[in-house]
């Protein structure tokens, strides 16, 4: 009795492991999708909004991300502890709900403030991935985790691959149509995950709120219990400030010195998309077993700043296109580490580490975008003394060499079988 009552609340955990890692890889994906709607048509839309030329509309896109992040840094900590007080579940919904209504405000907006009302909205309450993470830790054994995490990056790849595709034909009718369909794909995103997702974090494994540790700062504290997580946070700052390129420049990139459409634009991101679903679905899940979370992360960041360099220097399309393929390789990084990140914590601190990761992305993420729309504009306005359209992509890769660096030398903390 006592083995057939042990086999069924194990075929119970393992049902439960599935259903969430499905509802979470399809929650990612409706995510990205309708974030990836709208980047063919932003420049064209930032241009109709306020009638300056592209070079001086790529500030304004960074402005707006920056907008975005900065509340989220802020907000994150609070968000992370609340789902380990209350339970994942409520956190995500409110999250998806949050982001249908912004995508709604941007489409109706008729003036450039009304946008920013909309990223401010989105960037409080956000948590998607950070929720997203901490369901999976909370599903997963430690062992499974680095590939389960994969399965956000392959979620966020399909996103990539349908998403431009379908702004770009969408921006082609009407230029604020991608984004009510932004707005109706989260919505949807939204009541799914209220009749189907489950709660993960179970009432006795769930610690009280405490306002300490929930802020930037004294989230941060928390770091001194686990040392290791600190190298580790620093190199994925780093890294993450110069993969913002992709989100910040690439469609302002391709426009000024390939001249391409919204379509055109659409079509390389679906392309990526395709690419990275293939390594963070699949390729991921034979890479890590073969050679270890921190191998696998060396040869993502190798590919990312090759990749990086490449498309700063790219002089065709064809040429654009192969150094494309090489960054999807990239794609290895961000499973990788947060697998050995996640390893580190105990169950019901998974939360917090997503909060932090939440928080230390925002930072990035005010920085990054920042960045890389201000030295394309610099390199490509008019008064520029030296024309460089692809200035952004020389930077990340500096960043990445850097970050791949130090990330080498936090291994050495590491014990062998957590690598």
């Amino acid at each position: 009795m006592r083995q057939q009552a042990a086999s069924k609340a194990l075929d119970a955990n393992m049902a439960n492991q599935r259903h969430t890692l499905t509802f979470v890889t399809i929650t990612v994906f409706i995510d990205t999708l309708g974030f990836g709607v709208i980047m063919p048509v932003l420049p064209e839309f930032l241009m109709h909004l306020t009638g300056d030329s592209l070079s001086a509309t790529s500030s304004i896109a960074g402005y707006l991300i920056v907008c975005y992040a900065s509340l989220q840094f802020l907000f994150a900590p609070i968000i992370g502890n609340l789902s380990d007080r209350y339970g994942r579940r409520n956190v995500l919904l409110i999250s998806l709900f949050a982001y249908s209504l912004n995508y709604l405000i941007a489409g109706l907006a008729t003036t450039l403030w009304v946008l920013f009302i909309g990223r401010i909205l989105t960037g409080i309450t956000s948590a998607t991935y950070a929720t997203a993470n901490a369901l999976i830790a909370d599903v997963s054994p430690p062992e499974q985790r680095a590939q389960n995490f994969g399965l956000l990056g392959m979620a966020f790849g399909l996103g990539f691959i349908f998403g431009p595709s379908i702004g770009g034909l969408l921006g082609e009718w009407d230029i604020r149509a991608p984004f009510f369909a932004a707005a109706a794909l989260a919505a949807a995103n939204t009541v799914y995950g209220f009749f189907v997702l489950q709660e993960t974090l179970s009432i006795d494994q769930r610690r009280p709120f405490n306002w300490r540790r929930a802020n930037p700062i004294g989230m941060l504290a928390q770091l001194k219990k686990y040392p290791v997580l600190i190298g580790l946070i620093i190199v994925m700052f780093i890294y993450n400030i110069g993969h913002h390129v992709y989100p910040s420049n690439w469609n302002f990139y391709t426009i000024e010195k390939f001249n391409w459409t919204p379509f055109d634009v659409g079509l390389s991101m679906g392309l990526v998309g395709l690419m990275m679903a293939f390594v963070q679905g699949y390729l991921i899940r034979i890479v890590i077993p073969k050679w270890g979370s921190a191998k696998t992360a060396v040869i993502g960041m190798t590919a990312a700043a090759a990749a990086f360099i490449g498309i700063a220097f790219a002089s065709s399309t064809q040429t654009l296109y192969l150094w494309c393929f090489v960054s999807a390789f990239a794609g290895f990084i961000g499973p990788a580490v947060a697998g050995i990140m996640s390893n580190q914590v105990p169950v019901n601190e998974q939360g917090e580490l997503q909060g932090i990761n939440a928080s230390i992305g925002s930072i990035s993420a005010v920085i990054g975008p920042l960045l890389m729309t201000q030295s394309f504009a610099l390199f490509t306005g008019d008064q520029t003394p030296i024309y460089f359209p692809g200035v952004a992509f020389l930077i990340a890769a500096g960043l990445t060499l850097t970050a791949l660096v130090l990330f080498i030398a936090n291994l050495r903390q590491l014990p062998k079988n957590q690598q």
